[in-house]
């Protein structure tokens, strides 16, 4: 199952129009990317839950048979919470494990690795797990000489971490976890389910995943992060051209173009234009002449006018930022009803 209910304020405004599964990376809804990443490990059968803008992630995502898979729509009228969620569903899940993600993770974790250690220990829930040096902003884990959870916190205070193991957002789980989640309300699987499961000593373990890609994309920062190292090939996304300028685009004349970027189908950059990578211009972007854009990302159908100069900023699917506009660490965005 993705977990894909969420509004996803983090990244107001950006997702003011843009429900958070179709928020795109390297130009594409990073949903589909998720999708394929399950579908790689034998995945065909994938839940999703939907509650805001969730017509349009019907519209873009459809039944799945474009991925291979089959997509099941749970429509959540009132948020049910990340546990909550899939409670909701549970006659979906049969009798084996199963795995749960968010639609803001960016990882390669291996599944199946998971998934044999969630095997091999019967437990009754397992978390991937990262190292990072910054935790305050996620779930931190303590583990035993076997990988079973014996601390928890989430989103402990700078400094007052016990760990720097990260709860990546990636989930297995023993059908045995229906019998933790109460039905019909708000349940969170990082503030309820998971310091209750510790706190009882259940089977719960911690799957150390270091090596591993991860990235959490709900914030502008961290959106960032994976934006630039996907298209410095740090982290690959199967079937998606993630570097590169498409065939399509017109390019000007003295147009200077620096580091690594991706270049979508149909952009236009005028004459004199600079592009300094890592960047990424999604399709039918227009970057007019003699604007200068550094470590810029701009969503389909940006129109960034002539002049400009953009640093770190990221522009929404059809905005248009003035001509001669200076804009760092900016987000530019539609809200309601613009």
């Amino acid at each position: 199952m993705i977990l894909a209910g969420g509004l996803s304020t983090r990244l107001y405004p950006l997702t003011k129009l843009v429900p958070k599964p179709l928020v795109p990376l390297a130009g594409v809804p990073n949903a589909a990317h998720l999708i394929r990443y399950l579908k790689s490990y034998g995945f065909d059968e994938i839940a999703i839950n939907v509650h805001y803008l969730a017509d349009a992630i019907v519209a873009a995502l459809g039944d799945g048979s474009r991925f291979g898979v089959e997509l099941h729509y749970s429509y959540e009228p009132e948020l049910l919470g990340s546990a909550g969620g899939v409670k909701e569903i549970a006659s979906f899940f049969g009798s084996e494990p199963f795995v749960v993600i968010g639609c803001d993770e960016v990882t390669d974790l291996r599944l199946d690795r998971l998934l044999d250690f969630h095997r091999e220990r019967d437990a009754l829930a397992t978390i991937g797990l990262v190292e990072c040096e910054e935790v305050d902003q996620y779930g931190v884990v303590v583990l035993d000489d076997r990988g079973k959870i014996v601390g928890f916190q989430e989103k402990p205070a700078k400094g007052t971490e016990r760990s720097k193991l990260a709860n990546t957002g990636v989930y297995a789980f023993a059908p045995a976890i229906f019998e933790h989640i109460p039905p019909g309300e708000f349940y969170d699987f990082g503030k309820q389910v998971f310091p209750a499961l510790q706190a009882a000593g259940e089977a719960f373990y911690g799957f150390d995943a270091r090596g591993a890609y991860w990235a959490d994309i709900g914030t502008p920062g961290e959106y960032r992060r994976a934006s630039y190292d996907v298209v410095r090939g740090i982290v690959r996304i199967p079937q998606t051209p993630a570097n590169g300028i498409d065939p399509s685009a017109i390019i000007g004349a003295g147009v200077r173009i620096e580091g690594p970027l991706r270049v979508g189908a149909g952009v236009r950059i005028g004459d004199g234009a600079t592009i300094v990578g890592p960047s990424v211009l999604d399709d039918r972007v227009c970057v007019e002449a003699q604007a200068a854009l550094e470590r810029a990302i701009c969503w389909e159908g940006a129109t960034i006018g002539s002049r400009a100069r953009l640093h770190d900023t990221i522009v929404g699917s059809n905005c248009v930022v003035a001509a001669g506009s200076v804009l760092r660490d900016a987000l530019v965005a539609r809200g309601n009803g613009d």
